[in-house]
């Protein structure tokens, strides 16, 4: 692992991100010219840097940085508190392509989706998924890793693999983190997990 670039203000991160295409880009949420949320949005809109993946890095765990980070297309979300071992751990995770979020704020997350009624959701996007893909949907926003919802449905690892793909593809999502958005935002992840 290795650092190749830094910077002190949102703009300068989308600068640097599309000059050095790094694999990860760990991201300070407050920072001055271009706020760290924006930052990530630019970052994971560009289509030039689809291999990116951006950790976002807060010392406030609220939902005002929380939601809106994830939204941006962050793939994680840390506290800056977090320990060295723990930061590289999830720098790894990411760059694999999956998702880290802290333990806090994925309680959080769940409660707050939970909480919310009919009314305040966003529409569906689940139309023109299978039956099996909503399976596999809900079982990562259980947090699943694809060995354990490979035991669960009793399907292949391979399968399983295909099912995300297929999930991440027509969801446009960039990794599992959005997957697991898009199924409480939905409402399809409180149906609870299929047996």
């Amino acid at each position: 692992m290795k650092a190749i670039g830094e910077a002190g203000d949102g703009a300068t991160a989308v600068q640097l991100a599309r000059e050095l295409k790094p694999d990860v880009v760990l991201m300070d949420l407050r920072m001055p010219v271009m706020d760290g949320i924006t930052a990530t949005r630019e970052i994971c809109s560009d289509e030039t840097l689809t291999g990116v993946r951006v950790l976002a890095l807060t010392m406030f765990d609220m939902d005002e940085y929380v939601y809106p980070a994830l939204q941006a297309g962050a793939s994680g979300f840390t506290l800056k508190d977090v320990s060295p071992s723990d930061l590289v751990a999830g720098i790894r995770v990411i760059a694999t392509g999956e998702g880290v979020l802290a333990p806090t704020v994925t309680r959080r997350l769940i409660a707050n989706f939970s909480h919310r009624d009919e009314s305040t959701r966003a529409a569906p996007r689940l139309v023109g998924l299978t039956k099996r893909e909503q399976e596999v949907l809900v079982l990562i926003a259980n947090g699943l890793s694809n060995a354990e919802i490979s035991a669960h449905l009793v399907i292949s690892l391979p399968t399983v693999k295909t099912h995300v793909s297929s999930l991440l593809a027509k969801l446009h999502a960039r990794d599992r983190v959005q997957l697991v958005i898009i199924a409480y935002e939905s409402g399809l992840a409180e149906r609870g997990m299929p047996t």
